[in-house]
């Protein structure tokens, strides 16, 4: 395919408002928008224009570029990683045929001397970051719901007491999230937030700041063929938006001056108004049969063309207030939605939290699944986030999470304490052009089109299933004590659970950060490889017990820590960006129009070991209830987890159609209490006797 034909960055000056801060350096334009293009001269001057520490290392050449992987290394590496999923013995001497005609060939050199030419001439940048940004997300048409975006399950606030105060649990919630908000948007838009860092030696390794620009004040806009991304001027914009039942506010809730977050009480009775606005025009709509609540957020939930369709639709009938409207909405710092639900299990809260799919089936019009953040709670004081994850990847949201997580009420009222400001009215974003939108013609395709989008949205939902395994009987100290890696011994967990429910092993993507490179995000650790191969075929496609045989012990152990060995090299070697699935996709990326691309990359087995049946990630947090996302091809599991020191979290998401994800728990459950029984019997002295 052909590189040439990608977009770059361009910038877009909107018509801005008059307000400007002092605390924040103005922005050469009020909104930038952004085709995937780290480098575009527009987007790449903000880092240096914003600075500070935040951006420090980008700009001082700490930061080396993304690697291009030596052929033969990364041949060796395929060839562990995708053997074991060779069917039959015709597929595997295809596949040796095809590495062995790859390592002769002088078309595939000739490939990959053009990636290290790319990389050359690529100086400021990665050299897979347009072709990810773009490739990956932009130009994916699938819904960013389920498909795209990632959501996490914060735990519950114990200062929030509805006995001491006039509000819901959820405006109490909301109210102090915003206020965590608020204070880490001004180190983020100051650039004073300081750089993130990893390794527990000095000097630690600097990690790459680029997504931050994306994470506030920031949308994705839907286009055919192509989406972008705005950014706008938080030294202009400083408002936040608020939805609820479907309608859209404007809020403030930050001094324009300071920039620093208004008074609790101050937020909480602008979210009040909120609540008391859309409500009441709820109950009118149900009494009278007339609603000026479009609840345009369903728009935002399908195919990306059709979106797009929408969108111009919508500016045709709405023309400049509907323009400005929009601008309104997708400049907002972030959007909080406060949902009419009241969620109890991890499975329910997933559910509202992952798509809207709760008790209340309107909740998925209670979104604008294009903005980077959405926080949301429910009327009883569950907390989540959703992250857009086109530009940004889990990592910073973790830090922006944690935020929140440790902002209880009662420190954000302490934090807030003393300031007196007069409450400001909410705005109704789409207020001004609710009649335009419903009159006529133009009303009538407006009306279908959202009933179109909520319907596929609804039916998205429901061919999906998601369960959550809330595992109790250890977590990483155990598996510490044990000897192993947490991360690994919990992903040959998953790999004997997953072994046993689709009856043979499965391709399997963890997503491994390539941060400390410039513009670097993930790159694939492989979790299928020779050893675990080994290890399932000794464990069998059920439990054998045989925990009292000391010579089954002993194999399984030497069989289990030898899997777990070859993943943490992996890993090791994907966190340096030199895994096997970034470089194979550069190099067909390279192969023009008219050219055969090496048999190699076209061959059955290696097609089959990046299908990911199984597409996992590991984030774990102390505040943490859950998190997840949805499976990545139809006939796979998606498995979220986060590894606690006393327990273990699993999100699984898949189709309904398979009833897969209540099994897939049960088999996680019986893997790890079976390679515990391994461990226990080697603690014992068994495996010695």
């Amino acid at each position: 395919m052909n590189s040439t034909r990608y977009n770059t960055t361009q910038a877009t000056t909107t018509s801005s408002p008059t307000a400007t801060t002092t605390v924040l350096k103005r922005w050469p334009a009020s909104m930038i928008e952004s085709n995937g293009d780290y480098t575009a001269e527009a987007e790449s001057q903000l880092e240096a224009l914003i600075g500070g520490p935040l951006y420090e290392k980008q700009h001082n050449n700490s930061l080396p570029l993304l690697p291009v992987p030596q052929v033969k290394d990364t041949i060796a590496k395929l060839m562990d990683t995708a053997l074991p999923l060779a069917e039959n013995e015709a597929e595997r001497t295809s596949f040796l045929n095809a590495v062995k005609s790859f390592e002769q060939d002088g078309f595939a050199m000739e490939l990959q001397q053009r990636l290290v030419a790319k990389r050359q001439n690529t100086p400021n940048s990665s050299w897979l970051a347009l072709w990810w940004n773009q490739m990956g997300y932009l130009q994916v048409r699938d819904p960013v719901v389920v498909n795209v975006s990632y959501f996490f399950h914060l735990s519950d606030d114990g200062t929030v007491l509805p006995a001491q105060s006039k509000y819901s649990l959820g405006v109490m919630r909301g109210a102090a999230a915003l206020v965590a908000c608020a204070e880490i948007r001004k180190e983020v838009c100051s650039g004073s937030m300081p750089h993130e860092a990893i390794g527990r030696k000095e000097p630690r390794t600097p990690l790459c700041s680029v997504a931050f620009k994306y994470m506030f004040h920031a949308c994705r806009i839907p286009k055919l063929e192509q989406d972008a991304y705005r950014i706008y001027d938080p030294s202009v914009y400083t408002h936040c938006i608020v939805a609820r039942k479907g309608r859209f506010f404007k809020v403030a809730f930050i001094d324009d001056v300071t920039q620093e977050a208004l008074p609790l009480s101050v937020i909480e009775d602008q979210l009040q108004q909120c609540v008391q606005i859309a409500d009441a025009d709820d109950d009118n709509a149900n009494t009278n049969n007339h609603n000026n609540n479009l609840q345009l957020g369903w728009l935002t939930s399908g195919n990306r063309d059709d979106w797009a369709h929408a969108r111009e639709a919508l500016l045709l009938a709405g023309g400049d207030k509907l323009q400005s409207a929009l601008e309104v909405l997708e400049s907002g710092a972030i959007l909080l939605c406060l949902d009419d639900e009241e969620p109890e299990s991890r499975r329910q809260c997933g559910n509202v939290f992952w798509h809207g799919g709760g008790q209340n089936n309107r909740t998925g019009g209670n979104r604008w699944f294009d903005k980077s953040v959405q926080i949301f709670v429910t009327n009883n004081g569950k907390l989540g986030l959703m992250g857009e994850h086109s530009m940004m990847d889990g990592m910073p949201m973790i830090r922006l999470a944690d935020r929140v997580a440790n902002m209880t009420y009662a420190k954000a009222q302490e934090r807030t304490a003393g300031g007196s400001v007069a409450v400001t009215p909410v705005e109704d974003i789409f207020g001004a052009c609710a009649e335009e939108l419903q009159k006529g013609y133009h009303g009538d395709v407006v009306s279908n089109l959202i009933s179109k989008a909520e319907m596929a949205l609804k039916e998205l939902i429901d061919n999906h299933q998601l369960h959550v395994q809330s595992f109790q009987a250890f977590g990483s100290s155990y598996i510490k004590q044990a000897g192993y890696s947490p991360d690994a011994f919990v992903q040959q967990a998953i790999q004997l659970a997953t072994y046993r429910l689709f009856g043979k092993q499965a391709a399997t993507y963890e997503a491994t950060q390539t941060r400390p490179f410039l513009h670097g995000r993930t790159e694939t650790t492989r979790a299928v490889s020779t050893a675990s191969s080994k290890f399932l075929d000794r464990m069998g496609l059920k439990p054998l017990y045989d925990e009292h045989d000391p010579q089954a012990v002993n194999e399984k152990l030497e069989l289990l820590s030898g899997a777990i060995d070859s993943h943490v090299k992996y890993m090791r070697g994907a966190a340096q960006g030199l895994g096997v699935d970034r470089h194979l996709l550069g190099l067909a990326l390279l192969v023009k129009d008219g050219e055969e691309p090496p048999a190699l990359l076209v061959d059955p087995v290696t097609k089959r070991s990046k299908h990911w049946r199984v597409s996992t990630s590991h984030l774990s947090h102390p505040r943490f209830d859950n998190w997840g996302f949805g499976e990545v091809v139809p006939d796979g599991v998606g498995v979220a987890y986060g590894i606690k020191n006393d327990c273990c979290l699993f999100n699984i998401t898949a189709r309904r159609e398979h009833d897969w994800t209540d099994r897939l728990s049960h088999l996680l459950e019986e893997a790890l209490l079976e390679m515990r029984t391994l461990c226990d019997a080697k603690e014992a002295g068994v495996s010695r006797l």
